[in-house]
Order: C-alpha cells, then sequence, then structure tokens
C-alpha cells in the first residue's frame, strides 16, 4: 500500500510538473512570438509590462473621465435581483480612479443596438451626469465608435468633449464580424434578426461592425472633430487552446494580422496612438482577466505582465499631463 501511495503520488507530481511546464513554454513562446513580430512594432510602439503594477503617484485630470463600454456591455448588471452584489463591467477600475480623486461618469447604453442608437444615449447619460463640465471619454471597444460619431455627427451643445481616448476599438471593423455574416447567410440573416428581436435583443450593431461598413460608410462620414484630442491603444495576445477567443484569433490573424481576441491592431489605430499591449486580450482590458491563468503564469516563474487598475489609472495621468 505504502509502495502504491509513493507511486500515485510520484506520477501526480509528474503530471503536475509536465504540465506546468508545458504551460510556462507554450506562454512564454507566445509571448516573445508576439513580441517580435515586425507587423506589431511597424504599426506603432510595443508596450510589454508598462502596467504589471499600480504606482505610487498619479497625476488627475481637472475634468470628469466618462467610461463607454463595448458591445453586449453595461455599467452594473445585476443577476438576481438586488440581493447580490452586483456584476461591473469596468471591474475595479471605477473605485481605483474614485480614489485616486478622479470624477468618474459611468455610461450604459443599449447593449446591441446601431452606433446611431448607442451615441445618442451616450450623448443624453454625459449631458444628464457632467452637469456642464467639459469631459475626457475613455471608451472600450465599440464604445469608441459610439463616441466617435457622438463627437461627430450628434454634435450635442450641451456636451463638450476634451479628448476621447479609445482601447481597442475596431475604427475599421473585425474580420471576425464579417467571418459571422458570411457563415449565416443573408438568406437566413431576416430570420436570425426575427429570433433576436423577439428576445428583445437589438441587432443594429451587428453589421456596422464589418470592414466594409466601418471602411466605406462610417469613417469617411465621421471626421474627427477640430478641438477634440483622440489617442488610442490596441492589444494582442495568443490565446490558449482552451480559450473561447481561439477562433476568433484565428479569423483575425489571417485577415488583419496581430489582435487581441477580437479586434486587431491594426484597426485599433486611431488619432494618436499610445502603443500595442502585448500578451493582453480583450477582456484582460476591462479587467476580467482569468484569475486561474494569472495563478499558472505566476506559478510556473512569470510575473504578471498587465494590470488594468495601472492601466485606466495611467491613462488618467496621460489626459492630466495634456491639461485636460
Amino acid at each position: 500500500m505504502a509502495h502504491s501511495i509513493s507511486l500515485t503520488t510520484r506520477r501526480c507530481c509528474s503530471s503536475r510538473l509536465f504540465s506546468a511546464v508545458t504551460i510556462r513554454h507554450f506562454t512564454v513562446s507566445a509571448l516573445r512570438h508576439d513580441s517580435q513580430d515586425p507587423r506589431v512594432s511597424d504599426l506603432g510602439p510595443t508596450i510589454k509590462d508598462d502596467y504589471a503594477s499600480i504606482r505610487a503617484k498619479y497625476q488627475s485630470p481637472q475634468n470628469p473621465i466618462v467610461l463607454a463600454h463595448g458591445l453586449l456591455g453595461f455599467d452594473e448588471l445585476h443577476l438576481v435581483g438586488k440581493l447580490l452584489p452586483g456584476v461591473h463591467y469596468w471591474r475595479g477600475i471605477t473605485e481605483a480612479l474614485k480614489a485616486n480623486n478622479i470624477e468618474v461618469i459611468l455610461t450604459s447604453v443599449p447593449p446591441s443596438a446601431s452606433i446611431e442608437e448607442r451615441a445618442a444615449k451616450l450623448s443624453h447619460d454625459i449631458e444628464r451626469k457632467a452637469h456642464g463640465k467639459s469631459v475626457n471619454i475613455v471608451a472600450h471597444s465599440m464604445g469608441g465608435l459610439d463616441a466617435r460619431y457622438m463627437i461627430s455627427r450628434l454634435k450635442p451643445p450641451n456636451v463638450k468633449v476634451l479628448s476621447l481616448t479609445t482601447v481597442a476599438s475596431p475604427h475599421r471593423g473585425s474580420a471576425f464580424a464579417d467571418y459571422v455574416f458570411d457563415q449565416i447567410g443573408p438568406e437566413n440573416l431576416p430570420r436570425m434578426y426575427r429570433a433576436l428581436q423577439l428576445m428583445r435583443i437589438g441587432t443594429g450593431a451587428f453589421s456596422q461592425l464589418t470592414r466594409r461598413y466601418m471602411m466605406k460608410d462610417f469613417n469617411p462620414k465621421t471626421p474627427d472633430r477640430e478641438g477634440v484630442r483622440y489617442f488610442s491603444y490596441g492589444a494582442m495576445a495568443t490565446p490558449p487552446l482552451w480559450s473561447a477567443f481561439r477562433q476568433p484569433h484565428r479569423i483575425v490573424e489571417a485577415e488583419e494580422g496581430p489582435n487581441d481576441g477580437l479586434v486587431s491592431v491594426a484597426s485599433s489605430r486611431w488619432g494618436t496612438y499610445k502603443g500595442t499591449l502585448i500578451d493582453v486580450s480583450h477582456l484582460d482590458l476591462i479587467n476580467w482577466t482569468n484569475r486561474l491563468r494569472w495563478l499558472v503564469w505566476e506559478m510556473t516563474g512569470n510575473k504578471r505582465n498587465f494590470n488594468a487598475i495601472a492601466f485606466y489609472l495611467n491613462i488618467a495621468d496621460m489626459i492630466a499631463q495634456e491639461g485636460y
């Protein structure tokens, strides 16, 4: 019996060691490939571990920061009434900004409605909550498109935007959106839309995220507004084999190059491009990082390379240094 336990233990430990080494090798190899990919460096500066930890001090901008969420997003979601704590889109980020004496305005737009509808609601939320103050918008994913449309096309008289910082926004669309529409086929699209509408799910956003719509329609009609500063960040990561982003990443990679699992680096660039975050996924950017992934990462001798809270505090610091 003792021999059996010892043998089982050795096998278990060996298996764990093999798994750990394999995971470490896979992750480090992926990271090395990403950071050395010439397609990334050609598009602008790369950011490897600048936001790995929170600094002792950050400057705070003079004016409020508006947080604009992406597709299927929300400000706070309650799954079981109000009995349990809500799920936050900007997980821990809002609290960190407020703790640094930054006024934060949370907005909530229709999750999958058209850019036009989402932009109108964004404008309404800012007007209602800013109380006449000028604002700086920080937008994740599709939120950047809503903000651009609001600033350029709606031009709300009671909303003054000083700057817009977009984080992995698909300014030139996404090849994954193209792929989904190709797979559905035009003959099946009306039926699918009717089904979604019966479930009270908006459908306006989906076709607007295609590359054709963004480059042929949206961008030519939505020029940057004079007097507003535009900044942007992109991200890229190699999803592990078990990730739900594995297939979208592969599709976008083939058509557009390095990406974060949904949005390519090339599509993320708008205005002053601040850089590409290396080994950071689309959900890592809003602090929805898989905790188990980081645990395995650290157990195999690696240092965590990205902290979303540090990233947004740095954006606030950048906005403050710009004088906004």
